[in-house]
C-alpha cells in the first residue's frame, strides 16, 4: 500500500539537500574559492555553528533586523543563550581575540567556507540555512587592502565564468563624519515619515542608517531624495575612499558609486560594497562587504582595522545558472569510476570483491555489482557511469586465474593474467 504523502517527512521550510548530481557545481565553487583566496595568502579558519548570542548582539547591532527578528537563538542552560551564527565576520573576529592572534601575527588573512542560518522568509537563493564563502583581512587600515578584497571576490567570479555582475561601492564615513550625517538624515526623513514602512518608523529614532538598508520599495523611494553622505565625509574617509577608487581603476575593475549603499550591519566603516547579478532581480546581491575598523575593539579585542566580504553561495548558483553555459551545468557529473567489475555467477564474487580492494589500494577508482543482477544489467551500469574499463570474471576466468578487460571507448577486449591486471589497467 502506497504510504499516505502527508505522512512523509520533509526537510523543513526554507532549508535544501544537495544530491549528488548537484554537488559539481558546489565543489566547483568551493575549489575556486579555496585557490583564488589561497593564492592571495588567506587561510582557513573554521568556527562553530552556534556562539554566545551577545556576540551577535554587540557586533551586528540590537536594531538590526537580523537580530531583531532573523536569528535562530535558544537557552542552552538556565543562563546561557546560543545562537546558530547568522552570519560569520562576528565569530572570526572573536576567535582573533579569544587564541590573541594578534599577539603572535598582528596582521592576519583567513578565508571560511560553511552554513549560516537566518529566520528570512525563503525566496530563490535565499534560503534559512544558506552557505557563505569569504575573506577577512585582519590587523591594518590601509585603503589598498579594501581594494585586494574586492579583487579577489571580482577574480573568484572570473574563475567560475560568471558574466554580467556590476561592483557598487560606497563609504559611510567614520564614527568623526557620521553624527553630522546621522541628524541630517533623521532631520530629512521626518518629513516623509507617514510614508515609511512601519520598521522604518521605529527606525528613525534608534537607528536611523537601517533606514537606507531597508528593502521596501516606498522607503527605498524615499531614500533616494535623502542629500548621500559623502557630501558630509571628513577628509579622512575622503581620502580612503579615493585611494579605494584609483586603486581598482588602475587594476581595471569597473564599479559605480552608490551613494545610498550602506550595507545591514553596524560594524561597518568607511568602505563599503556589494557585487550584484541582475539575473536575480530586486535581491540580486551575490557578495557583499566593507571595512569594520571597530569590530574588534567593540567585542573586547584591541583596535584593529580590518576588512572583508561575504559571498553568498546559493545566490551565486542562481547567477551562473541562469546565465551562464558551461561545464559545470551537464548533468552526466556524477564521478565515474575507472573500473567496473562485472561478477558471472555467484562462486566469482568473493574474488571479484578482493579485486575489487586490490584496485582501490593501488589508487584506482572501481566498483562492483551488490544487487545480484545479470551480466547484462552489470554492463549497463557500466554503461551509465561512463567507466573507462570493464573487467569481467566468470567461471572460466576463475578457473584460469585470467580477467577479461573491455576498453569502454574503443570495444576492445582482451585477456590478462590476474597477477597482471595492475600493468595492464596502467598502459
Amino acid at each position: 500500500m502506497e504510504k499516505n504523502k502527508e505522512q512523509i517527512l520533509r526537510a523543513p521550510r526554507g532549508v535544501e539537500d544537495v544530491l549528488p548530481e548537484n554537488w559539481h557545481l558546489w565543489r566547483k565553487m568551493e575549489a575556486a574559492a579555496r585557490e583564488e583566496f589561497e593564492l592571495s595568502g588567506y587561510y582557513e579558519i573554521r568556527t562553530p555553528i552556534f556562539e554566545d548570542t551577545r556576540l551577535f548582539v554587540r557586533s551586528i547591532g540590537e536594531t538590526t533586523d537580523i537580530v531583531e527578528k532573523e536569528m535562530y537563538t535558544f537557552m542552552d542552560s538556565e543562563d546561557s543563550s546560543i545562537t546558530l551564527r547568522p552570519e560569520y565576520t562576528a565569530p572570526v573576529m572573536r576567535a582573533y581575540i579569544e587564541y590573541e592572534l594578534y599577539k603572535t601575527k598582528k596582521f592576519q588573512k583567513f578565508y571560511y567556507i560553511g552554513p549560516l542560518f537566518r529566520k528570512e522568509r525563503p525566496q530563490a537563493g535565499r534560503l534559512r540555512q544558506f552557505h557563505q564563502m569569504g575573506i577577512e583581512a585582519v590587523g591594518a587600515y590601509d585603503p589598498l587592502l579594501d581594494a585586494e578584497t574586492i579583487d579577489v571576490a571580482v577574480r573568484l567570479y572570473n574563475r567560475l565564468g560568471l558574466k554580467g555582475y556590476k561592483v557598487k561601492l560606497n563609504s559611510i564615513g567614520c564614527e568623526n563624519c557620521r553624527p553630522g550625517y546621522r541628524k541630517v538624515l533623521r532631520e530629512n526623513l521626518n518629513g516623509y515619515k507617514s510614508g515609511l514602512c512601519e520598521n522604518c518608523q521605529v527606525r528613525l529614532d534608534r537607528n536611523v542608517f537601517r533606514v537606507l538598508d531597508c528593502k521596501q520599495e516606498s522607503c527605498k523611494e524615499i531614500c533616494y531624495k535623502m542629500p548621500p553622505i559623502d557630501e558630509y565625509l571628513c577628509a579622512e574617509c575622503k581620502s580612503h575612499f579615493g585611494i579605494v577608487k584609483n586603486a581598482l581603476t588602475d587594476i581595471d575593475i569597473p564599479f559605480v558609486v552608490d551613494p545610498h549603499l550602506v550595507r545591514g550591519l553596524d560594524y561597518y566603516t568607511k568602505t563599503v560594497y556589494e557585487i550584484t547579478h541582475p539575473s536575480l532581480g530586486a535581491r540580486d546581491t551575490i557578495c557583499a562587504g566593507g571595512r569594520y575598523d571597530n569590530l574588534i575593539s567593540d567585542i573586547g579585542g584591541p583596535p584593529t582595522g580590518a576588512v572583508g566580504f561575504a559571498a553568498g553561495m546559493e545566490a551565486t548558483m542562481l547567477a551562473i545558472q541562469n546565465t551562464t553555459n558551461v561545464e559545470m551545468q551537464c548533468v552526466a557529473s556524477l564521478p565515474a569510476p575507472m573500473v567496473y567489475i562485472v561478477s558471472i555467477g555467484d562462486e566469482t564474487k568473493t574474488r571479484c570483491f578482493s579485486l575489487l580492494n586490490k584496485l582501490r589500494a593501488s589508487g584506482i577508482s572501481a566498483d562492483l555489482d551488490y544487487e545480484g543482477r545479470s551480466p547484462k544489467a552489470q554492463m549497463r551500469t557500466a554503461n551509465k557511469l561512463n567507466t573507462k574499463y570493464v573487467l569481467v570474471i566468470g567461471p572460466d576466468e576463475l578457473s584460469k586465474g585470467i580477467v577479461k578487460i573491455k576498453d569502454m571507448q574503443t570495444g576492445e577486449e582482451r585477456l590478462v593474467e590476474q597477477a597482471d591486471i595492475m600493468d595492464a589497467l596502467k598502459t
